[in-house]
């Protein structure tokens, strides 16, 4: 190989990297350790102040003797409102995200996608005045006629809340709550399905709900899932509309339109914590931590979701 056959090949090297891009990386790599720290901070927090609160005398777990008893109806009711939220929300979210994506003019569906993303603004206790002074009593005839016809249900079981204070009224406010966050994820995967995929199911004859069937919802499902898991983490922890909405007693009950309702672990922390003793506090506290391990429970599987759901579509 001659001189000049040597200095024609082009460099392997690397070209230096930009001040810019050093700088985006280290503030990326640097927000990204900061939320970590965060976490770690808020686990470490709640595992030194509440790890006493297991072991507290038993009247601290009135009217239960143990804390497994006393976190357990609150770990039923917090679970049963957030699903009871999700199967409320996820078909509007997703029917709503369809609409704008891929039905509505765009001067229809701009202005819809700027309302539902002004719910996500509305603070907690706006919604938790609304739920209890409006909703609940409005949805009072609503829940007597439940408990006379569907009693047979345990759901339904009744007799109907005389305040419509219930679950009920409490998950369709997590539903409106949540749903801002499920429709904008859900819109944004949507509009980033391939538009040759669907072009070319409409020519092969498909209708528009064929097409979105078998060429977005494949695409757009990890995010799909991700959506719904980052909605149930938001009814998973609301404090403030659930406390205000929420009539609520340490039991476990299907029934979600009597007046005996369960707690949840968020309201039950609101409502007992101006009055708590300190070794009441440790316990509340305690409930924050299963509340935390829970909820980092639900995202760790949702995330696996995703990676299998990716990793399936990849091959």
């Amino acid at each position: 190989m001659s001189a000049t056959d040597t200095e024609a090949e082009p460099r392997q090297e690397s070209a230096p990297r930009r001040r810019g891009d050093r700088i985006f990386s280290g503030t990326a790599k640097g927000a990204g350790l900061v939320i970590l720290a965060a976490l770690a901070g808020v686990f470490v927090f709640l595992a030194i102040e509440g790890i006493p609160g297991l072991t507290q005398p038993a009247s601290n777990y009135a009217p239960h003797n143990s804390f497994l008893t006393y976190v357990g109806p609150l770990i039923f009711g917090t679970i049963l409102a957030a699903l009871l939220a999700l199967l409320l929300a996820v078909p509007f979210a997703f029917g709503i995200a369809l609409f704008i994506s891929h039905y509505a003019p765009r001067r229809l569906a701009v202005p819809v996608a700027y309302v539902i993303d002004l719910l996500a603004a509305v603070p907690s206790v706006v919604f938790g005045l609304w739920g209890a002074r409006v909703l609940a009593p409005y949805l009072v005839p609503a829940q007597e006629w439940l408990a006379t016809h569907l009693s047979w249900v345990p759901f339904f079981a009744g007799p109907a809340s005389v305040t419509g204070k219930t679950v009920f009224t409490a998950g369709i406010v997590l539903a409106i709550m949540i749903l801002p966050i499920i429709t904008a994820i859900s819109r944004e995967i949507f509009a980033q399905a391939p538009r040759l995929d669907e072009e070319a199911a409409l020519a092969l004859g498909a209708t528009r709900w064929e097409m979105i069937r078998l060429s977005v919802f494949p695409y757009a499902r990890s995010g799909m899932v991700s959506a719904v898991m980052l909605g149930l983490g938001r009814a998973l922890g609301e404090t403030m509309a659930v406390a205000m909405v929420l009539s609520a007693s340490p039991v476990v009950t299907l029934n979600l339109i009597s007046n005996t309702n369960p707690a949840t672990i968020a309201s039950n922390i609101a409502s007992s914590f101006a009055e708590a003793t300190p070794a009441k506090l440790h316990v509340l506290i305690a409930t924050g931590l299963v509340l935390f391990a829970f909820t980092f429970a639900v995202n760790f599987a949702a995330r696996w979701v995703v990676g299998r759901s990716e990793r399936r579509m990849a091959r």
